[in-house]
């Protein structure tokens, strides 16, 4: 058998989407066919979870070289903090943390988690918050 080619056929068969879609019978679908309603006893195993996590790890930390050129300077653990925070929040909701960000680039650890904690999203997510600001001000 050449998986390969049937790989390929499956590809033209099935189609790609980007993002779920409900297929002709109404379940939840994403990709090549791939059935991930929960209705039907699908979803994804912890190890394709994983790949997609460390993708979309990655894909923040190239966005965030990107758009804050300077962040690579910063503590290992700031670092850490940042992605964890862009990771939750899209690259451009950290970007709305201007003064954290400033305090941050002046190396003013302790005014980066005071601003990270003067927010809206230490409010919704408190535990998260706290433990990242923690890391911002270590």
């Amino acid at each position: 058998m050449d998986f390969n080619k049937i790989i390929e056929e499956l590809k033209v068969d099935e189609g790609f989407k980007p993002s779920a879609y409900q297929d002709h019978l109404g379940f939840w679908t994403i990709g090549y066919g791939r059935l991930v309603d929960e209705r039907r006893g699908a979803g994804l195993s912890q190890h394709e979870a994983t790949i997609l996590l460390e993708n979309d790890v990655q894909r923040v930390i190239g966005a965030l070289d990107y758009r804050i050129p300077w962040w690579k300077e910063l503590p290992v653990v700031k670092q850490e903090a940042l992605v964890n925070m862009a990771f939750q929040l899209g690259v451009a909701g950290l970007l709305n943390f201007k003064r954290m960000l400033d305090a941050l680039e002046k190396k003013d650890y302790t005014e980066a988690s005071a601003q990270a904690l003067d927010s809206k999203w230490a409010k919704q997510t408190p535990q998260r918050a706290q433990r990242i600001a923690t890391k911002l001000g270590a």
